[in-house]
């Protein structure tokens, strides 16, 4: 079976498509949207409370650094879901593999609690 390049033309359709939806739609709320620009508009605000002090200051990363390292634990137990589906293909030696995958993760878990990366204070 030979591709050819008439193969590839719905796929390039399909791209042109979405690209071209993603410009109209900007250039349409551009030009259709509303040009009321009030003082009340123009100020910053997040999640709707009004910005009060500096936004330059240090603060503590904490809840940064607890939720990159659940979203990676997370993700490592979305690779045990395939293994269990799979177990008795795999035999012994996946079940081997999936100790040495195991053990690396504890680890690292161990490595993240003498580091002391999961206290608050």
């Amino acid at each position: 079976m030979e591709n050819t390049p008439f193969d590839y033309v719905p796929i390039l359709i399909q791209l042109a498509v979405a690209a071209s939806f993603g410009i109209i739609t900007i250039i349409g709320t551009h030009l259709l949207g509303p040009k009321v620009r009030t003082p009340n508009k123009l100020t910053s605000f997040e999640s709707g409370v009004e910005v009060v002090g500096n936004a330059r200051q240090p603060f503590s990363i904490k809840y940064f650094l607890v939720a990159i390292l659940f979203v990676i634990f997370d993700i490592e137990v979305i690779f045990m879901y395939p293994w269990a589906v799979n177990f008795r293909e795999f035999g012994w030696q996946g079940l081997v593999e999936m100790f040495v995958f195991m053990g690396l993760l504890l680890l690292g878990f161990i490595y993240i609690l003498k580091k002391k990366a999961l206290d608050w204070e």
